[in-house]
């Protein structure tokens, strides 16, 4: 009967780890962390924007018993404007962190041409995208809506709106804004609305 012997397997585990990442080589690797990085700044991305109204509830209630105040109109539209802030500041994080490892693609002097290339394409999207979202807010709000953020993701978009209740007009102008500013499809738009 053979023994078991735990040194043994971890080398064995060990040469077979060096000899794949040999196969792969430096390129490989820069590719693959840049490709799992992204991957989680998308995935963060859509729990945080997509994952529909029950979250958006729960995150403004956590945030309403943070209040201070004992007013409960006041803590109430106090966790839905720190609710707006957080939805932005989780939208900036998610995209520094984008926008880190795509850098270091673009900059690096290992990587293929090719993917330098096509890092400095996925630069200039997210960019765009920013441009498309900081005008989606500001002609909402100029519509006359009280707070709002957009997310804009390729061709796909999501719109959170401060809002008791949206008018089919309403949806309507969203819709109308969210095309012009960054020709996304009413079928590709998906308006959250945060109530008070």
């Amino acid at each position: 009967m053979k023994e078991f012997n735990l040194k043994e397997k971890l080398c064995v585990l060990r040469d077979k780890t060096v000899s794949i990442a040999g196969r792969i080589g430096r390129k490989g690797t820069v590719v693959i962390c840049a490709v799992l990085l992204i991957g989680v700044a998308v995935l963060l991305n859509v729990l945080l924007f997509n994952g529909g109204n029950d979250a958006d509830k729960n995150l403004a209630v956590d945030m309403g018993a943070l209040s201070p105040t004992g007013d409960g109109d006041a803590e109430s539209s106090a966790s839905v404007y720190n609710y707006f802030e957080a939805m932005q500041l989780s939208r900036q994080q998610a995209r520094d962190e984008a926008m880190e490892v795509l850098l270091s693609v673009a900059e690096s002097s290992t990587a293929v041409a090719e993917m330098k290339e096509d890092a400095l394409n996925d630069i200039s999207q997210i960019a765009k995208d920013i441009e498309s979202e900081s005008n989606i807010e500001t002609l909402i709000l100029a519509k006359g809506f009280e707070k709002c953020v957009a997310v804009v993701n390729g061709d796909t978009a999501s719109v959170i709106i401060k809002s008791e209740g949206l008018l089919p007009s309403e949806i309507a102008q969203i819709s109308e804004i969210v095309y012009e500013q960054a020709g996304i499809l009413p079928a590709n738009l998906k308006i959250i609305e945060k109530d008070v």
